[in-house]
């Protein structure tokens, strides 16, 4: 069997005290893949400190954008990347190290059998350790994506997710009109309205160690506005 191409895919904007960590977990364990990053123009240099700590390594490729243009922006860069280039795979993780990196694995696992593989917080074995507010936001949120898209998942705004080069291929070609996290929602949508094969496993989504979350407030309005659209497109 051939040996799959594979890319990790992680945005960040003012990450600056997670690049170590994230890097030295991401060339002890997947060396042999390709890791693509796209920076938004941090002011706290984690550009910087990204290409001082990846110069000697050709398989991670830094990109740095002249200002913060957004999340969605940047996952279609990746997936169009993933396209050009001829990946198999393409796994994206958020670079705060909320997500556990080993994870990776289970999604290439995953991936030889279904089309898309994605992290669930909310699913029996997973756990989610955000508080408050913010909690109370995400658990009920994808309660209410679930029952109003009528998927059988339980998890639609996790980054944490795999892609297979038909997915990819579907993604690039697509029209995906959300903006910022609501894009997460809409990718999982068209995706399995698209009857391809997709795997739900379960994660633990851990407290943010260093650094202040990226996730606007008005963001769940978004995802809202995305939904009611829905309603009426299925009436």
């Amino acid at each position: 069997m051939l040996k799959k191409k594979v890319l990790i895919f992680s945005p960040t904007f003012n990450e600056k005290n997670n690049v170590i960590s994230f890097l030295n977990y991401f060339k002890l364990n997947y060396s042999n893949f390709d890791l693509l990053i796209v920076d938004d123009n941090s002011p706290d240099n984690t550009f910087l400190i990204l290409k001082l700590n990846s110069l000697n390594d050709k398989n991670i490729k830094v990109i740095k954008r002249k200002k913060k243009m957004g999340l969605d922006t940047a996952y279609k860069f990746a997936l169009t990347y993933a396209f050009k280039n001829r990946y198999d795979y393409l796994v994206s993780i958020d670079f705060d190290l909320q997500h556990d990196l080993s994870d990776i694995k289970k999604i290439l696992f995953y991936l030889k059998n279904n089309n898309f593989v994605i992290g669930s917080r909310y699913m029996n074995g997973g756990k989610c350790n955000l508080k408050g507010f913010r909690y109370l936001l995400s658990f009920y949120g994808n309660k209410l994506i679930k029952l109003i898209l009528k998927i059988p998942l339980n998890e639609f705004t996790t980054s944490l997710r795999g892609y297979d080069r038909k997915v990819i291929k579907y993604l690039v070609s697509t029209s995906i009109n959300s903006k910022g996290y609501s894009f997460f929602t809409e990718v999982v949508n068209k995706i399995c309205k698209k009857n391809f094969n997709y795997k739900e496993f379960p994660i633990i989504f851990s407290s943010r160690l260093a650094g202040k979350s990226k996730i606007p407030k008005l963001e769940a309005l978004r995802t809202l506005k995305y939904l009611i659209k829905n309603i009426f497109k299925n009436k």
